[in-house]
């Protein structure tokens, strides 16, 4: 019979893992810190550079009047103002998708009443009845 010492699995402990997994843990404290001493460094948090292209882009800010904006350029696109920059077509009209974008900023009129600052009412406004009219032109025509 074998005794229990012979049965129970063997545990090696090889010393050098441990220097090992010290010096990275050393390397990467040392990255870390000096990551963070960049990160307190001024820099252009606003600018994206897309894979493609180089060139810094810059992002307007996360605010109720860059939302009411980027669904009312979206109206236009819809509408046919603009044509698509990276493709090089004429403006196509899509008068279904225009107008669920005038259904958004309807949306956002009426969840955001009474808490919106004056000018973001008046922008919302202005922006409704732009594209309102825009959408009967377009769909006259």
């Amino acid at each position: 019979m074998t005794s229990d010492d012979e049965k129970s699995p063997k545990i090696v402990s090889d010393e050098n893992w441990k220097a090992q997994a010290r010096q990275e843990k050393e390397k990467l404290s040392d990255q870390s810190d000096q990551s963070d001493q960049s990160e307190s460094a001024p820099d252009d948090s606003d600018q994206v550079q897309p894979a493609d292209e180089q060139q810094p882009v810059n992002i307007p800010p996360a605010n109720f009047m860059t939302l009411v904006n980027s669904y009312m350029i979206q109206t236009y696109y819809c509408l046919g103002k603009f044509a698509d920059p990276e493709k090089g077509e004429k403006p196509k009209v899509d008068l279904d998708l225009a107008k669920h974008h005038i259904d958004m900023l309807s949306v956002l009129e009426e969840k955001t009443k009474g808490n919106l600052t004056e000018q973001e009412e008046k922008a919302l406004s202005v922006a409704l009845n732009e594209t309102r009219m825009m959408y009967v032109q377009a769909a006259q025509s």
